[in-house]
């Protein structure tokens, strides 16, 4: 068999996935999910973020009356692990077209107390109920094909503070962002690529929440280096995406007092902005 033909025999699909199965939960009582942390999904040792966001997004999908993510606001508060966590979540207001609800992931100590890692709020929603019209003057981000830019796989060695989400991962990334890897980095806070994920899966409004925080930070192509740690992340989800390759374009505008913000726009095949989203990152200076 051809390797394309392989591949597509092969593909993913929403609800069958390594990703769905890495943020299914089980549900213990009402509102309250147990989750077993996947260390597939780390970078170095940290659980990487988005991923986090999308356990967290899956159980309040599950909890309040309406399933698709509209807005969700992430404080991360410790550092998780990977291994067993627990979510619990809570409706704050229902109503006919929006639902709001709050949920907290917690793991345990060395002395089996809970220790909240973080604390979302969201307002969720049926994204096929919205009205087609679209009125904007953003513009997709202009991409050179996805065969002329670079993954982890096209270096003679892992990049340096890759992981294994790299694994699980279809990143491609725009060589005009790439110089921090090559020892040259811009100067500039820019990243852009292509995005998907490793086993061909579709995005749908869950990984959405994932490509937001996938990529390496901007912090690396503004010449710094190392960890840097979200402190809050907000998503906004715009529509559900069109199959195929997702384009993510994130900017840093301003660095001050070792934190940055982080703007990110998630593009479908189809031309449509799906989801941005701003986060507030630490780094580490000098």
């Amino acid at each position: 068999m051809p390797e394309a033909a392989s591949a597509a025999a092969t593909r993913a699909v929403v609800g069958d996935s390594e990703f769905d199965r890495d943020t299914g939960l089980t549900l213990r009582e009402p509102g309250v999910y147990d989750i077993d942390l996947s260390a597939g999904w780390t970078i170095i040792n940290a659980v990487n973020g988005g991923y986090l966001l999308a356990v967290l997004g899956r159980a309040l999908g599950d909890a309040l009356p309406h399933r698709d993510p509209f807005t969700i606001s992430a404080h991360y508060l410790t550092a998780s692990q990977p291994g067993p966590a627990v979510v619990r979540t809570e409706l704050v207001r229902g109503g006919r077209t929006l639902s709001t609800g709050q949920a907290s992931l917690l793991q345990y100590d060395e002395e089996g107390r809970e220790v909240e890692r973080i604390r979302v709020l969201a307002s969720y929603g049926d994204l096929d109920a919205l009205p087609d019209d679209v009125r904007t003057t953003a513009v997709p981000p202009a991409f050179p094909p996805m065969d002329q830019c670079f993954g982890p796989q096209d270096g003679p060695a892992p990049v340096d503070g890759s992981s294994a989400i790299a694994d699980r991962l279809m990143i491609k990334i725009d060589p005009a962002t790439l110089g921090w890897a090559l020892g040259a980095p811009s100067g500039k806070g820019e990243m852009r690529a292509w995005f998907g994920l490793a086993d061909g899966r579709d995005a749908d409004p869950l990984s959405l929440l994932l490509a937001v925080d996938a990529l390496p930070p901007t912090a690396f192509e503004i010449g710094l280096s190392g960890w840097v740690p979200t402190v809050e992340l907000t998503v906004h989800i715009r529509t559900r995406p069109a199959p195929g390759p997702l384009r993510v374009s994130i900017t840093t505008r301003n660095l001050a007092g070792g934190f940055l913000e982080e703007d990110a726009e998630v593009w479908d095949s189809d031309d449509r902005l799906v989801a941005q989203s701003r986060q507030l990152a630490r780094v580490r200076l000098g």
